[in-house]
């Protein structure tokens, strides 16, 4: 998402907690682009972390036209294996976040006319049995979405984009899950890593017109 933004001309900002390998990766390859950009370590389940956040990027850029909120946990338990501290992480990261990331972007992208782009999910549409935990927490990003967009419109366009399953070509163990979904979904493929980032992009540049709306981008396995 973030080159993709930068490609299309974007300065850019981006968050990483644990992910420092990544996020200097990442930065590699926008110092090829000539944008300017900026790596933040940040903390959304942090009040205190996301106001400093919000505050570095307005003072290196003095403006904010675009927040996408990306951060996010996924686990695999049963339900009656779930402890609390697992289902108030998740919570915190894939709900809290997004909350916290928008009530303090939300001054700056209201002068810019700005864009709210949400990761969501097909679990939040769908209940998977051993993921209760993140399914409930997309659920509530989803309304959260439909919320934001009532109390911030017409300055602000709030959407979000819910992947199903996604192939990053990590986790070979996971190969004949991967396959089996495919073969169920009526693309008869298993998305991709640019499927996810087309549709954010979208967003971040539609008409204010549109807003408020939960895209799957699932390859119809939704529909099965």
């Amino acid at each position: 998402m973030v080159l993709a933004a930068a490609r299309a001309g974007a300065q850019v900002a981006f968050t990483y907690l644990n992910s420092l390998q990544q996020a200097d990766e990442t930065g590699r390859e926008l110092g090829h682009l000539a944008i300017k950009y900026r790596a933040i370590k940040s903390d959304v389940r942090s009040e205190n972390s996301v106001a400093r956040t919000v505050e570095t990027v307005l003072d290196t850029f003095g403006r904010l036209d675009v927040l996408i909120n990306n951060a996010g946990v996924f686990e695999t338990m049963p339900l009656e294996k779930i402890t609390q501290e697992q289902w108030e992480n998740v919570f915190a990261t894939n709900v809290g976040g997004p909350f916290l990331m928008t009530k303090y972007c939300t001054p700056a992208l209201r002068e810019a006319k700005g864009h709210i782009v949400n990761l969501g999910s097909l679990g939040g549409e769908k209940p998977w049995v051993t993921h209760a935990h993140y399914c409930a927490s997309k659920a509530a990003l989803h309304m959260l979405t439909r919320v934001t967009a009532k109390a911030l419109g017409p300055e602000i366009a709030v959407n979000c984009v819910a992947p199903g399953m996604i192939d990053s070509g990590e986790g070979e163990h996971e190969r004949t899950l991967l396959k089996r979904l495919a073969e169920r979904a009526p693309t008869n493929r298993n998305g991709t890593p640019e499927d996810v980032v087309s549709a954010v992009m979208y967003f971040a540049t539609c008409p204010h017109y549109i807003t408020g709306q939960i895209v799957t981008v699932d390859g119809g396995l939704g529909l099965v």
